[in-house]
């Protein structure tokens, strides 16, 4: 909490994570961990840690509103940015290992180009859970708009 009253996000990032690594169940850490990648406009990984924290308890009041928030922010809050803002957040999003990861799979990139070239395909590949997962965090990430 000290780092976060200095601006200090990374760092507190950083003692969070320790925390969980000794304390995956640690609830209070997981929704801070989502709190600060929200400040941080890392809404996919904030996204991520509020359902981690919600599988921990589902009835954690703080992760529940995170995530409602982070949602909104991914579904809504894009079309509110400016061109040079959206461009900033691809541009953190493509510096996540994570997201470079999705991006060089070569079935992610053939499921991408389906998207714009073969509808059918893109929806049939959206029903694996896992492609699912990785276009949401992509969606997430900034990298792909809908809408």
């Amino acid at each position: 909490a000290a780092l976060c009253k200095i601006m200090d996000f990374s760092g507190a990032k950083r003692q969070i994570e320790e925390a969980l690594a000794l304390d995956p169940k640690y609830v209070k850490a997981w929704a801070r961990k989502g709190d600060i990648e929200m400040v941080m406009k890392e809404y996919h990984k904030a996204q991520e840690s509020y359902k981690k924290g919600l599988n921990v308890d589902p009835t954690n009041t703080t992760c529940r509103d995170g995530l409602q928030k982070v949602t909104a922010q991914i579904s809504y809050g894009r079309s509110n940015m400016s061109e040079e803002d959206k461009k900033e957040q691809a541009a953190h999003s493509m510096a996540d290992p994570e997201i470079q990861g999705i991006l060089q799979d070569p079935v992610m990139q053939q499921i991408l180009k389906d998207f714009g070239e073969n509808p059918n395909a893109a929806q049939l590949a959206m029903k694996d859970p896992g492609v699912r997962m990785k276009i949401e965090k992509l969606i997430a990430a900034g990298i792909i708009e809908t809408g």
